[in-house]
């Protein structure tokens, strides 16, 4: 029985939406406290990996006018990355289903075409009623659904703030990059 539990246990870890102990529980705003399957090996990550960090979200999609953002986007990661910004993306099919691809094909699209380095995470669903919960809880807060691909939320270091951006809003917005360093300047 224990050989069975040993294997069971991690085996329904691994599947749920639930956060994994890679944070302490107290150390992680409940806003991050979900783990999602990567998306290049959907081995499960938990968000909590982030606390501290403002966090920028972003609802991605290959075949979209706004795909090119994804050249911004990494720009953005990489230039603020060491300051304490991760930008986190999770594809939808959503929106104009545009993003009909597996996820080893849209993880070969981002990289090959965009070079991205930026945790991308397995393909959800980000409004109505199927909506992924950690996208409900976004929603909740911002008082904003996402309306096209592209659409991004800028949480602060605490997990608390939630800022919603249009998918119009490119990683070099004045607006959201003011935001940004207003967030990376507050100290965790």
């Amino acid at each position: 029985m224990k050989m069975l539990k040993r294997f069971l246990v991690p085996l329904f870890a691994a599947a749920s939406l639930v956060p994994l102990p890679s944070v302490a529980a107290d150390a992680c705003p409940p806003l991050l406290n979900y783990s999602f399957p990567r998306l290049a090996d959907e081995k499960p990550q938990s968000l909590c990996d982030y606390s501290g960090k403002v966090v920028l979200v972003v609802n991605t999609a290959s075949y979209c006018g706004f795909t090119k953002q994804y050249d911004g986007l990494e720009k953005l990661y990489a230039r603020l990355k060491d300051r304490g910004l991760v930008v986190v993306g999770f594809p939808t099919n959503d929106f104009g289903e545009q993003e009909p691809g597996s996820n080893k094909e849209i993880a070969d699209f981002c990289r090959l075409t965009y070079g991205v380095q930026f945790p991308m995470f397995a393909k959800i669903t980000v409004k109505g009623a199927n909506a992924n919960p950690f996208f409900a809880e976004l929603v909740k807060r911002s008082d904003t659904t996402p309306k096209w691909n592209f659409y991004k939320y800028l949480i602060d270091r605490s997990g608390r703030e939630v800022v919603a951006y249009s998918s119009f809003s490119d990683p070099d917005d004045r607006k959201m990059l003011a935001k940004i360093e207003e967030f990376l300047a507050r100290k965790p």
